[in-house]
């Protein structure tokens, strides 16, 4: 099936084509806009930004929202997460914020939902994925994105961040991988 996948990120584009084998996932076209994440929950930005897309495409279309939620701030940044900082901020500025909040580290957890639309039927599905950890008091690794470099997976076992994982490894344990995983199975029913 052709998926349009509401980003125009490549390494986004990438990594959801990798882990929806049997799809062929595009991204989507420039002048397409998407609405803001305004949402207060991930399924919320997710969708919104997938029907928004499958409505300007025609095409069955996926989005996604993920973030980090760590326990000692009450499960935030959450939605925030790209933005913990600032808007516009990097990945290096929310992680050194972040590690400076909670400098003992402790429990926390990614998150991703992945929305799907499809405009032909009106059908919407959600599906979530879920990958629980530990905060490094200092970032390890060169790897991944985001808040990986501080991220230790509990299921990995080795003690490395998501940043020391190979992409195979980090794939079969992320939040991401399974929201995946969960859509494809869905999709092979469908």
């Amino acid at each position: 099936m052709r998926i349009v996948l509401a980003t125009r990120n490549a390494h986004k584009v990438r990594e959801l084509a990798d882990l929806l084998p049997g799809q062929t996932i595009v991204p989507l076209a420039d002048e397409v806009v998407l609405p803001p994440e305004t949402g207060s929950t991930f399924a919320e930005n997710a969708l919104g930004k997938a029907r928004a897309a499958a409505a300007a495409t025609g095409e069955p279309a996926i989005a996604d929202d993920s973030g980090i939620c760590v326990a000692a701030l009450g499960g935030e940044p959450g939605v925030r997460s790209a933005r913990l900082a600032c808007d516009d901020a990097a990945d290096t500025e929310n992680l050194d914020l972040l590690l400076r909040r909670v400098p003992d580290g402790g429990d926390l957890e990614y998150v991703c939902v992945i929305a799907f639309v499809d405009p032909a039927s009106g059908l919407e599905k959600t599906f979530e994925g879920r990958c629980a950890g530990v905060m490094t008091t200092a970032p390890r690794g060169s790897g991944g994105f985001g808040y990986d470099p501080a991220f230790v997976p509990v299921d990995e076992g080795s003690g490395r961040t998501m940043a020391e994982l190979s992409a195979a490894e980090k794939d079969a344990i992320s939040h991401r991988g399974r929201a995946a995983r969960a859509l494809l199975s869905w999709l092979a029913t469908h």
